[in-house]
């Protein structure tokens, strides 16, 4: 039987939007010959390309490529759950089925935002509306891109619907320069397109700043950091987000899609199949009903390299971390894990979380970083920015004897990264941004137990070794796998 190479959208599953945008149970299967024919069929397919982010490969399982990997967490039972284990220690196969997750699942969703924008432009509908819809499928199929340029590094760059093998198995893989210039454009149409805000029974939705926000950290990304300014800039002009006064609040499920929200996954509790299953899997192993209701599994466990990296006083740790929990006999246990992500879940793995992708205090800390390397100000507006980060966590301001240097303000930049944004994915692909994965995690080698040092062929991960069996011709391996 043939293989097709990539996920060709031959069947498609579409989410309803009858009450509220959360409202993403699945309702239908239909060709996508003869179902793109009405408006509503296309609210129902861009819901349904929200809820694809949900996939285990992209945001389900993302703390596995964004925090195992890094010294901010390891693996539950690491040295024997061997699929988490390989990201952790470094010794990753071409066959670990995270590494295929991530491929087939963003491929998967490509596909339906491929079929969408193909199909809309024939269909008579609401301009305005059609319009905003062609610029939310363009969003996220940006994010989607930028999620898989960064783990795999060149990959098929794949902007139609694919409707035969034979057509799946021309495409190879892409510069990752082409990839990035075509989430350039994806951003860039889609920014001058779509709202500044919603009514509430469509917030979560994609919108211009969450476009010009995921637009300056691809810049970012490259090191273009004169346009990443200017972009990152525009969300904070926008007037729109603001850091809430509380940390805590930030991620209470009741306060969902607040004021510093630019782009969550969006998640709902109550049995339809869209919780989010992060605060069970977070809690420790073996807690009974003593920190999560139905329990937990250990997963994601923070390091006491992380612990140990908030400053004493910071109001964040608490809100993110705990070291023990009181078990039903009243016992103090020892161990480490997440409480960022608590909920009471209506059964285990259905709970109301939403998941950030990108929050406003992101936004400041890579306008500082983005501020600092286009020029090192020793009282500019960078340190200011760094300093509203540090004020909401009941810190000490920095000033300018604190950070006296371009290089000692990269690293101050590093550490309130670090710390503000834990265990949301970005420990990882930070290190990598700014060149120092290698450095810092090989400083760390005996601690995080790696297999061997750390080099620049690690700073993607591997092809999934599945899509290179499959299309041999066109598909090769990363360097060092």
């Amino acid at each position: 039987m043939l293989k097709p190479y990539i996920v060709i959208l031959i069947t498609v599953f579409l989410s309803s939007c009858s009450e509220e945008f959360l409202d993403l149970k699945p309702i239908s299967t239909a060709t996508s010959d003869n179902f793109y024919r009405t408006s509503d069929d296309f609210r129902n397919a861009v819901n349904g390309g929200y809820a694809g982010l949900q996939a285990g490969g992209l945001v389900g399982n993302s703390y596995v490529f964004g925090e195992i990997t890094s010294d901010n967490t390891v693996a539950v039972a690491s040295g024997s759950v061997t699929d988490q284990d390989e990201f952790d220690r470094f010794y990753i196969k071409t066959t670990n089925p995270f590494i295929s997750g991530r491929w087939n699942d963003g491929y998967s969703v490509i596909a339906r935002y491929n079929t969408i924008l193909d199909k809309i432009g024939a269909v008579t509908m609401d301009e305005t509306l059609k319009n905003r819809y062609i610029a939310e499928t363009k969003f996220l199929r940006a994010v989607v891109y930028f999620t898989l340029v960064q783990t795999f590094g060149d990959i098929p760059l794949i902007l139609k619907p694919v409707s035969s093998p034979d057509e799946g198995y021309s495409f190879g893989r892409s510069p990752k320069a082409d990839v990035y210039a075509q989430i350039e454009k994806d951003l860039t149409e889609a920014e001058s397109v779509l709202p500044v805000s919603y009514p509430a029974a469509d917030l979560g939705r994609a919108t211009k700043g969450a476009a010009k926000a995921y637009l300056g950290k691809v810049y970012l990304t490259q090191k273009k950091y004169a346009p990443a300014v200017s972009k990152l800039k525009e969300v904070i002009d926008l007037g729109v987000y603001t850091l809430l006064p509380s940390y805590a609040d930030v991620f209470r499920v009741a306060n969902k899609n607040n004021k510093e929200s630019v782009f969550d996954v969006q998640y709902k509790s109550g049995g339809a199949g869209e919780g989010n299953s992060w605060p069970n899997s977070f809690a420790p192993q073996n807690s009974g009903n003593a920190v999560i209701a139905f329990g937990g599994d250990g997963n994601n466990q923070p390091t006491l390299d992380i612990i140990n990296a908030y400053e004493p006083g910071d109001l964040r740790k608490d809100v993110s971390v705990a070291s023990s929990y009181t078990n039903a006999a009243g016992q103090i246990i020892p161990d480490r894990f997440i409480k960022k992500y608590y909920d009471v879940p209506v059964a285990k793995g259905d709970n109301g979380n939403n998941i950030p992708l990108i929050r406003y205090a992101d936004v400041l800390l890579m306008y500082a970083e983005a501020l600092n390397e286009v020029s090192y100000q020793p009282a500019g507006d960078a340190l200011n920015y760094l300093n509203m980060i540090r004020t909401r966590a009941g810190l000490a301001r920095k000033t300018a004897t604190d950070i006296p240097t371009q290089q000692a303000f990269r690293l101050a930049i590093e550490q309130e990264r670090r710390v503000e944004l834990a265990f949301e994915g970005h420990r990882w692909f930070d290190l990598v941004r700014t060149d120092r994965a290698i450095t810092v995690i090989n400083g760390k080698k005996e601690q995080i137990r790696l297999v061997a040092d750390l080099t620049a062929n690690n700073l993607v991960f591997p092809i999934p070794q599945s899509q290179i069996d499959i299309n041999k011709d066109k598909i090769k391996q990363n360097t060092g796998y």
